[in-house]
């Protein structure tokens, strides 16, 4: 089904971006992996026997790099999934200005970029699957995180607007909007919860992160990759402009 489509995916050092890789890699897709992280993506691309680029994608001329090298090794690029993503908690009033410009570079304008710079290679061959990363945050908003939520609604948008100019030319674009996936970053917060509450690490999943989803365990990044395939397949070739909601129930209240 995705047999030779060439991927480019962003943030593929680790959590999201690497189970994306790791899954397609069985459909024996052509991956480039985008990362940082040089070492690890390094490590990680290796061990499946792909391609990688590392790259800041808060530089547009990385965002360029990127989409050319991976064009300079296949020719074209058939689906960019952009998966790189940070976040930092913290109050509107003190929340860093440095930190701000580097969330919404990192999260909504090198997705912006990069679907921009591979835009060209989909409409010539009239073909193109471009996945953005989104979360229900992108949907709905919590406090102290305002510029992880500020990107991601911005990234509903740019996936909206890419849909509509890419009908034409077989381009879909759609947004994946995931409560809490099970990754290191996020695996990390759990720990420092429980600690900070003097709760078990099951509770803090269940009654603080979980507290208004309907059902009470995180999402495995394959599942994650699942819809990835699903998105670039056949059945998912009139699926465009919108927005993959797995929440457990969270926005449906």
């Amino acid at each position: 089904m995705l047999k030779d489509k060439v991927f480019l995916i962003t943030g593929a050092a680790s959590g999201i971006g690497l189970a994306i890789a790791q899954e397609l890699v069985k459909d024996e897709a052509k991956i480039v992996m985008v990362d940082v992280n040089e070492e690890k993506l390094k490590l990680e691309a290796e061990k499946l026997g792909v391609e990688y680029f590392a790259a800041n994608l808060t530089k547009a001329e990385d965002c360029k790099a990127a989409v050319d090298y991976t064009v300079e090794k296949y020719s074209t690029i058939d689906s960019l999934v952009n998966v790189a993503g940070i976040q930092h908690v913290e109050k509107i009033e003190d929340f860093p200005e440095d930190k701000w410009n580097f969330i919404i570079s990192l999260m909504l304008t090198a997705p912006f970029l990069l679907t921009k710079y591979a835009f060209p290679y989909m409409r010539k061959q009239n073909y193109g699957r471009i996945i953005n990363l989104s979360s229900i945050h992108g949907l709905i908003a919590s406090p102290y995180k305002v510029a992880y939520i500020s990107a991601k609604h911005g990234l509903m948008g740019l996936t909206k607007t890419t849909a509509l100019e890419g009908a034409e030319f077989n381009i879909t674009a759609n947004a994946i909007c995931p409560s809490y996936v099970r990754t290191p970053l996020v695996d990390n917060q759990i720990a420092d919860q429980a600690k900070a509450h003097g709760i078990s690490e099951e509770e803090v999943v269940r009654d603080i992160m979980l507290e208004k989803s309907f059902v009470k365990s995180l999402i495995e990044p394959a599942d994650i990759a699942d819809i990835v395939r699903l998105l670039c397949s056949k059945a998912g070739e009139h699926m465009t402009g919108g927005e993959i909601k797995i929440d457990g129930g969270w926005t449906a209240s």
